[in-house]
């Protein structure tokens, strides 16, 4: 985190507050979309039961493929926005799209599919295991090993893709939100490195505070929302200054965080007073 302010502040200094605004602009809406990446890793290191010690090395390699695949993306969406400039709507759509899915559900009181399925039926893990055939115990820290002298997968190393495949499924969203505030790919690209970075180095405490952000979903859905309009508007000729989008960015996922701290304390007040 610590890393990511000074990156974009020698930003802010040296290229303008405008891009130094995009840039933690950009970070923000990619941290705080990491949360939900983030339940679906501890489901899948529960479903894998993937020991603690070993955590940290799924992890890591996680995050490698990620930059890499998180940097072909972005080449590609750059390249499409380069060729044709109408590519944005459809950011826009898919923005705006996952926004109104989840405000649908809480409407229609449907359950989040990806939180409450079992990961054992769940496509990504299915693929997972049958693109890579794997023993059922772990070999140590190992990827690989041996059985009856044929080289398989342990379950390990099916976490590790499967972790891969969620990251680029996540990607869908959180790149084209990024977008909307900035087509400078370096700046999209390095806010995505500083926030996978940020998710690994807070991931201890992030595991454990993630249950506790209730309403940091519903402000990031929001965000998405706005982001979209955001990218529609500017399209046909309404633009939104970035620090307006910076200040709505960091407005909202405050008063998420924010609001889901209080409840937690409510509830924790309402508890002491039943004791």
């Amino acid at each position: 985190v610590g890393a990511a302010c000074t990156f974009g502040g020698v930003v802010w200094a040296t290229m303008g507050s405008e891009s130094g605004a995009e840039f933690f602009a950009g970070y923000l809406i990619e941290q705080s979309l990491s949360v939900d990446n983030l339940f679906v890793f501890l489901l899948l290191f529960e479903y894998f039961k993937v020991p603690l010690a070993f955590q940290d090395r799924v992890l890591n390699w996680g995050i490698y493929g990620a930059i890499v695949m998180r940097g072909i993306m972005i080449g590609l969406g750059a390249a499409a926005l380069e060729q044709y400039h109408g590519i944005l709507l459809v950011f826009a759509a898919i923005l705006v799209y996952g926004s109104g899915k989840f405000f649908w559900g809480l409407v229609t009181n449907d359950e989040d599919d990806e939180v409450e399925e079992d990961p054992g039926e769940n496509t990504i893990v299915r693929f997972a295991r049958s693109v890579f055939p794997s023993t059922e115990e772990y070999d140590g820290d190992r990827f690989f090993t041996q059985v009856d002298g044929i080289r398989k997968a342990t379950p390990l190393f099916v976490c590790m893709v499967a972790v891969e495949i969620s990251d680029v499924v996540f990607a869908v969203d959180s790149i084209p939100a990024v977008f909307g505030v900035t087509e400078d790919p370096i700046i999209v690209f390095t806010s995505n490195l500083f926030a996978i970075m940020g998710l690994r180095s807070l991931y201890t405490i992030l595991s454990k505070a993630a249950t506790d952000l209730k309403y940091l979903e519903p402000a990031v859905a929001l965000v998405l929302g706005f982001i979209g309009c955001k990218m529609i508007a500017e399209y046909f000729g309404y633009v939104i200054p970035t620090n307006v989008a910076l200040l709505v960015v960091g407005s909202l996922l405050g008063t998420g965080v924010g609001a889901s701290v209080y409840d937690k304390q409510q509830r924790l007040n309402t508890n002491e007073e039943k004791t």
